[in-house]
């Protein structure tokens, strides 16, 4: 598919969730005036705003109206997904929650909203939501509640929640907040993916490079092939097979191996391959020295990532899944506590998680007992590392006759790693001088750099 027909494709489903949510938006219109009209007692008053019909949309192919059919979404989810949509598509809908009450010459408590920092309009809260579905009726009050709890699918999904409230303060207070992928979803049709920040230490990897570039044993080949065809059947194999209840839901490998021998770059080409996106966890935002923040921390990664195709790698995972320690004092025992969440998150998890490591043995036993495979990546052998060399130099490189890259690589043992290292500095080399010409004294003196730099030499 070309640039244009991929944008035109992106532009008429933009204008299919146009289409759609502007029929949402004027039923929920006519909710609110209803609410309003049996709330007040005013003309024309209905039985009950459900007897208010929702848009058919159900021919639609706009990714709102796929969204509701594949939850076959109730009434009161649906209105409260399109109450958090509301201030990002058309604030001014909800202006009239802003009406003063006489009697108190304030706002409506029973309205709830909220004011924002920049944003001038009315931001609806779960308050918002039970006034509107429930007006003074208690029991569905108590309903409207159950729609914002932990095993509700807006939450296990990551699709709608309410903002954290202060301590004491009624949970219903807090914003209705509906994740950024899915205001993207439902309103360019694009599938956005999470900024790297605080609230997502995670950034999104990725390689240039093919599965055909990847020079590694076959025994390491064959167990990587395991992980893609968990990704690629494992849904099948837990569901039409109907083993859901007989194997943990996700897949936990740990890749082991000096560093620079293809740990990485195989996360990459895994999700490449599978069509994943695959994140790095940065560990040093993850892990704090305050008691239960770390926990925290990986439940915003394990929560963004649960139920996308996603998968998650941890570098340098010792700092984080290590062994634990004898408990001596508080610090060690809540170590420990780390440790135990970490195995919970991971066994929930129905995602792929990779964990990289320089040495298998710096892994907590408890994890590597539930993990579905273990990956060693060794040292490369004269032949792997001559494919390495051959490979490597831009095509644009002109090498000098002297360079044997069978005797380069027979005589150092180099990883992957440093073997680009190498060639990223004589490359360089070359490009100061004004030339294309890769000289055989540049690429030995980047090899005794590279063997300085791990205390070995020539």
């Amino acid at each position: 598919m070309d640039e244009k027909t991929g944008l035109r494709r992106m532009v008429v489903a933009s204008e299919e969730n146009a289409r759609d949510l502007a029929a949402e938006l004027s039923w929920v219109s006519d909710v609110l005036d209803a609410r309003f009209r049996i709330y007040f007692k005013g003309e024309n008053v209905v039985g009950s705003v459900f007897d208010i019909v929702p848009p058919d949309i159900s021919g639609s192919s706009s990714c709102y109206a796929g969204f509701v059919r594949h939850y076959d979404i109730s009434f009161a989810e649906r209105l409260v997904l399109m109450l958090a949509l509301i201030p990002h598509i058309r604030p001014q809908l909800l202006d009239v929650l802003w009406s003063k009450n006489d009697t108190t010459e304030r706002g409506f408590s029973e309205f709830g909203g909220l004011h924002g920092g920049t944003h001038g309009g009315f931001i609806p809260t779960g308050e918002t939501a039970a006034f509107i579905l429930a007006g003074d009726d208690l029991g569905m009050r108590f309903e409207v509640g159950r729609l914002f709890d932990g095993d509700h699918f807006f939450e296990r999904h990551n699709i709608l929640q309410l903002s954290t409230v202060s301590a004491g303060e009624p949970t219903l207070s807090g914003a209705l907040v509906i994740s950024r992928e899915h205001l993207q979803w439902f309103t360019t049709a694009v599938e956005g993916k999470p900024a790297f920040n605080s609230d997502f230490p995670a950034r999104l990897i990725e390689t240039q490079l093919d599965w055909d570039d990847l020079v590694l044993p076959h025994s390491t080949i064959g167990q990587l092939d395991e992980i893609r065809n968990w990704v690629l059947h494992g849904e099948r194999l837990l569901e039409e097979w109907e083993m859901k209840k007989k194997l943990q839901p996700g897949f936990t490998s740990l890749f082991h191996g000096p560093p620079g021998t293809g740990k990485t770059l195989s996360a990459c080409l895994i999700g490449k391959r599978c069509g994943c996106d695959v994140y790095k966890i940065d560990l040093s935002m993850i892990v704090s020295k305050y008691i239960g923040e770390t926990e925290k921390n990986l439940a915003k990664i394990f929560d963004m990532a649960e139920h996308k195709k996603w998968i998650l790698f941890f570098d340098e995972a010792d700092a984080l899944f290590g062994k634990r320690s004898r408990v001596d004092d508080s610090h060690d025992r809540y170590a420990n506590q780390e440790v135990s969440f970490l195995l919970q998150r991971i066994e929930e998890f129905g995602g792929v998680v990779i964990l990289a490591s320089n040495l298998r043995n710096n892994i907590d036993d408890a994890f590597v007992r539930r993990f579905q495979s273990i990956i060693y990546f060794p040292m490369p052998k004269p032949a792997e590392r001559f494919r390495i060399w051959k490979n490597a130099f831009s095509p644009k490189a002109v090498l000098e006759e002297r360079l044997d890259f069978e005797r380069i690589a027979e005589k150092y043992e180099l990883t992957g790693g440093t073997i680009m290292n190498v060639v990223r500095f004589s490359s360089l080399k070359a490009l100061s001088r004004g030339e294309t010409a890769i000289l055989l004294d540049d690429v030995e003196e980047g090899i005794r750099r590279e063997l300085q730099k791990e205390g070995r030499t020539v």
